[in-house]
C-alpha cells in the first residue's frame, strides 16, 4: 500500500518544444549533464546516510529506514542509469486505462530518452510488455548462463514481437533497441508521427479490452540480425572490433502517462498516475479536510479538560493529521511532475502506524478502567501491556519495511498477503479479545450507570475497529488488483476517521465528566464519593436496614424502667449523603469526609 522513488531526477529532459529545437546546439551536452548530475548525487546520498555524529545518530537510523523503504519503481518519470554488466533491470509497473478507440488522446504513452556516450558494437533492448507475456520473459532471467536466459526470455517474443528485419508481419509493438542514436529517433521507431516532441522513443498503448498493468525493463540481450536468434550482450568476441564492455552505461528518462502528453491538463488528477492509484488524490483530500475541522476540535476539548485519556488521544489525532498533510503533499507533487516527494509520503506512512498503534493503546487503557473506574494501574499491569504493545508496534513497521523491499512489485499480493501480514492481522485479532476480556472484567465490577453506559459505547465502537481490517484484508484476497490498493485505503482510512470520530465525542469534556476520573480539580471527591455509595456492599446494607423494623433504645431507672422507643431509620445516613452530594457550595474534602462518617456510622 505505498509509493517510492529514486533518490536522482534529471529535470527538463523532456519538453514539448519539438525534436528540432532540442536537439539544436551541443550533441552531447545532455548527457554530460546528465553523468555529471548522477556522479554527483550518488556520492551526496553516501555521504549523508553515514556521517551522522552520536547526538543525531537516532534521527539518521530513523530516515534510513524510510531511505531503504523507497521503492523507484512506481514513480511515473523514471530516470537514472544502466549498466551492461547488471543483465536486467526492472524499470516500472504502471497500470494503464481501457483505451477510448474514438479518442487518440485517451490511450496510454510511454515516451522518453535513452542516450550513452559509450560505443556499444550491439545494442540492448528496451522491453514493454502487458502481465500475460511478461511472467514468462520475467522468469526465465534468473537461469545460470545469461546466454541460456537470454533465448528463454525471448523464445515467446520473437515470433508475436514486431522487427522490421526478423518478423515483419507482427503487430505487437514490444521492443526498443537502445542506446538510441545522438539527436535522433530509436532506429525502430518506424512511425515518427507518434512520437511525442522532445523524445527519441514512444509506445502507445491502445488495448480496449480492460485496464492492465505494463512493465518496462532494459535487459542486455540483442538479436542477431542474420540467425535472427537472441544472445547475451557479454558473448561478443572480446578480441574481435565487438567486443562487449561490460562497464558500458546508457542513461533512460522515461515518462508513463494514461493520457496523450498534449491533453495532460485537462485531466492533472489522473494524467501520471497509474490505474490502480487515481483517485487517491482526491480521497486523502477529503480526510485531510475532515481532519482539519476534528483537530481543532479535539485541542479545545483536551485544554478545557486536561486529562491523561484525552491528552494520549489528542497526540493520535495528531499523529494521524501530520500523516495526512505529509501523504497529500505528496501526491499533489506527484500529480504534478510523476514523481513526488517519497520521503514525505514514507514519513506519513511512519505516523499513520504509529498513530493507529497509540489509539489501540488507548482502547486497551480504557477497557482496563485506567481513569474510569481507578486512577492508576498497577507496575505489573504497565510491564505486561508495554511488553505487548511496543514488539506489536516495532513488527508493524517491520512489515512495512518488508513491503516496500522484499515483496517483489512485479508480483499482485499486498502487504497482508505475506506472512509478515498475516502475523499482523493474527496479533490485531489477539489484541481485540485481550480488550474484549479486560472491558468484561471492568464492567463486571462497577455499577456506576453512567460509567457502565460509556464502556458498553466503547466496548461496541472498538470492537468494529479492531475487527474490520482482518474482515478486509479477507475480501480484498478476491479483488482484482486493479481495485485492491484503492479498496484497502478507502475503507482503512474511512475506519480509522470514523473510530477517531467517535472518540471525540466520547471523550467530549460535557460528557466525559460523567465517567472519568477527573483527578485534580475542585470536584475531585465526587466520583470517588459516587463510587462508594454504589459499591455493592454499600447497596445491599442500605437495601437489608430499609427492610429491617426500628430498633428500641431502653434506658433502666431502678426498679420501674421507662422505655424510650424511636423509630430513626438508618437510611437516614445514605439519605444525608445524598442531600450533602447535591449541596453545590460544599468542598471536595468534606464530601470526602461525610463519607468516611457514613461508614462509621453504619
Amino acid at each position: 500500500m505505498h509509493k517510492g522513488a529514486p533518490p536522482w531526477r534529471v529535470g527538463g529532459a523532456n519538453v514539448a518544444s519539438g525534436m528540432v529545437e532540442q536537439l539544436s546546439g551541443n550533441p552531447a551536452m545532455g548527457e554530460v549533464e546528465e553523468e555529471e548530475a548522477a556522479t554527483k548525487q550518488q556520492p551526496l546520498i553516501r555521504r549523508e546516510r553515514w556521517t551522522c555524529n552520536r547526538r543525531t545518530i537516532l534521527l539518521g537510523f530513523i530516515f534510513t529506514i524510510i531511505s531503504i523503504a523507497l521503492s523507484p519503481s512506481s514513480a511515473t518519470h523514471i530516470s537514472g542509469q544502466f549498466q551492461t554488466g547488471d543483465f536486467f533491470q526492472f524499470l516500472a509497473k504502471f497500470g494503464f486505462n481501457k483505451a477510448d478507440l474514438t479518442r487518440r488522446n485517451a490511450y496510454g504513452y510511454i515516451y522518453g530518452n535513452v542516450t550513452s556516450s559509450d560505443k556499444y558494437a550491439v545494442p540492448l533492448t528496451l522491453v514493454v510488455l502487458d502481465r500475460s507475456t511478461f511472467l514468462e520473459f520475467y522468469g526465465n532471467r534468473s537461469q545460470r548462463s545469461r546466454e541460456a536466459a537470454c533465448t528463454g526470455m525471448f523464445s515467446r517474443l520473437q515470433r508475436i514481437a514486431y522487427d522490421s528485419t526478423c518478423n515483419p508481419r507482427a503487430k505487437r509493438d514490444f521492443l526498443r533497441h537502445v542506446p538510441c542514436p545522438v539527436n535522433q529517433l530509436c532506429s525502430d521507431e518506424d512511425a515518427p508521427g507518434n512520437v511525442v516532441p522532445g523524445s527519441q522513443f514512444t509506445y502507445v498503448l491502445n488495448l480496449e479490452a480492460e485496464p492492465r498493468f505494463w512493465y518496462l525493463s532494459l535487459v542486455a540481450c540483442y538479436q542477431n540480425k542474420s540467425t535472427c536468434q537472441w544472445h547475451a550482450h557479454e558473448t561478443l568476441p572480446r578480441l574481435s572490433k565487438l567486443g562487449s564492455n561490460l562497464l558500458n552505461t546508457l542513461h533512460y528518462d522515461i515518462h508513463l502517462v494514461n493520457l496523450h502528453p498534449n491533453n495532460s491538463a485537462a485531466h492533472p488528477l489522473t494524467y501520471q498516475y497509474s490505474y490502480d492509484q487515481q483517485n487517491l488524490l482526491e480521497m486523502y483530500l477529503v480526510f485531510l479536510l475532515v481532519y482539519i475541522i476534528l483537530l481543532p476540535m479535539q485541542i479545545y476539548a483536551v485544554r478545557r479538560q486536561k486529562h491523561p485519556v484525552t491528552k494520549l488521544f489528542t497526540l493520535s489525532l495528531l499523529s494521524e493529521f501530520v500523516s495526512l498533510a505529509l501523504i497529500t503533499a505528496h501526491l499533489i507533487h506527484y500529480a504534478a511532475n510523476g514523481v513526488g516527494e517519497p520521503r514525505l509520503q514514507a514519513a506519513g506512512d511512519v505516523l499513520d502506524i504509529l498513530s493507529r498503534t497509540t489509539f489501540m493503546l488507548i482502547l486497551l487503557l480504557l477497557a482496563k478502567g485506567w481513569a474510569v473506574t481507578r486512577q492508576q494501574i498497577s507496575r505489573t499491569g504497565w510491564i505486561i501491556l508495554m511488553s505487548i504493545w511496543v514488539p506489536y508496534c516495532a513488527f508493524h513497521v517491520f512489515l512495512y519495511i518488508w513491503d516496500r523491499t522484499e515483496v517483489d512489485v512485479v508480483s499482485d499480493i499486498d502487504e497482508y498477503q505475506t506472512w509478515p501480514g498475516w502475523i499482523v492481522l493474527i496479533l490485531r485479532t489477539s489484541f481485540m479479545m485481550w480488550f474484549l476480556y479486560e472491558l468484561r472484567n471492568t464492567m463486571k465490577y462497577e455499577h456506576s450507570t453512567k460509567k457502565l453506559d460509556f464502556l458498553l459505547h466503547l466496548g461496541a465502537s472498538s470492537l468494529v475497529w479492531f475487527i474490520y481490517l482482518p474482515i478486509v484484508a479477507i475480501v480484498a484476497l478476491q479483488v482484482s488488483p486493479m481495485w485492491r490498493y484503492k479498496l484497502l485505503q478507502g475503507i482503512t482510512n474511512s475506519a480509522d476517521c470514523m473510530a477517531y470520530c467517535v472518540m471525540t465525542g466520547l471523550l467530549w469534556p460535557h460528557r466525559a465528566g460523567q465517567y472519568l476520573l477527573l483527578a485534580g480539580t475542585k470536584y475531585a471527591g465526587m466520583d470517588e464519593l459516587d463510587e462508594f455509595n454504589e459499591a455493592p456492599h454499600i447497596v445491599r446494607e442500605r437495601e437489608r436496614r430499609r427492610n429491617s423494623p426500628p430498633d428500641d433504645i431502653v434506658i433502666g431507672t431502678g426498679s420501674r424502667g421507662m422505655v424510650l422507643s424511636t423509630s430513626i431509620p438508618h437510611s437516614l445516613n445514605g439519605d444525608a449523603c445524598n442531600d450533602l452530594l447535591e449541596a453545590e457550595d460544599l468542598g471536595a474534602e468534606l464530601l470526602t469526609d461525610l463519607n468516611k462518617n457514613s461508614h462509621i456510622v453504619a
